[in-house]
C-alpha cells in the first residue's frame, strides 16, 4: 500500500535593501486532507542570526535542522561552510538521501536553497522559494519587488498570502521572520 502523499508547505525567502525575511504558512496536508493549519515552518537558528524554512516532510525537515544547527555549531556560525558540508553530507549519506524535505537558510548577506540533490542554489534575485506553493509565491514575490516600494517582511508576507489563494496545499496562517 502506497504511503500518502504529504504536502506541507510552502516557504520564501525575499532580500529587500538590508533585510532579509523568511515566511512560511502553516498548512500541513496528508493525502486530501489537511491536518494542521498552524505549523511553524520558518525558525531563528544560531543565537538568531539565521533564518531557515523548509518543505516537505516535518520528521525529515527537523532531522535537517538538527544536521544544519550541528554543522553551524561545528563552524562557529559560517552558514556558508555549514551549508555546504550539509549539502555534501546530504549527498553523500545512504540515510539522508532518503529524507524528503527541502531548506531554505539565510543571514544579513546570503540565502541559499538546499535540496537532496546535492544543489546548493543561491539566487540572482535574493528571492527563493519551495514547496507546494512555492513557484507561486516566487511570481508574487518579483512582481512585488519590481512594483512596489515594500519591505522584505511585507513582501513576503504577501507573497505568500497570494500563494494561498491559489495552492490548495498553502494556507494563509503565515509566519514571518526578518534580519
Amino acid at each position: 500500500m502506497d504511503e500518502p502523499l504529504i504536502h506541507a508547505t510552502t516557504v520564501i525567502c525575499v532580500r529587500r535593501d538590508d533585510k532579509v525575511a523568511m515566511a512560511g504558512d502553516g498548512q500541513v496536508t496528508v493525502g486530501n486532507t489537511i491536518m494542521k493549519h498552524g505549523a511553524a515552518k520558518v525558525r531563528r537558528l544560531y543565537h538568531d542570526k539565521i533564518l531557515a524554512g523548509f518543505a516537505g516532510s516535518a520528521a525529515d525537515a527537523f532531522a535537517l535542522f538538527s544536521r544544519f544547527e550541528a554543522k553551524l555549531e561545528e563552524f562557529r556560525g559560517n552558514m556558508e561552510r555549514s551549508v555546504v558540508e550539509l549539502a555534501k553530507d546530504w549527498r553523500m549519506d545512504k540515510y539522508l538521501r532518503q529524507l524528503q524535505a527541502m531548506l531554505i537558510v539565510a543571514n544579513n548577506e546570503r540565502a541559499y536553497l538546499v535540496s537532496g540533490n546535492g544543489d546548493l542554489i543561491q539566487p540572482d534575485d535574493g528571492i527563493l522559494a519551495i514547496g507546494s506553493g512555492g513557484a507561486f509565491a516566487l511570481a508574487a514575490a518579483r512582481a512585488l519587488v519590481k512594483h512596489t516600494n515594500l519591505d522584505a517582511p511585507a513582501i513576503a508576507h504577501e507573497s505568500l498570502r497570494i500563494a494561498s489563494e491559489i495552492c490548495i496545499y498553502t494556507n494563509d496562517r503565515i509566519t514571518v521572520e526578518s534580519l
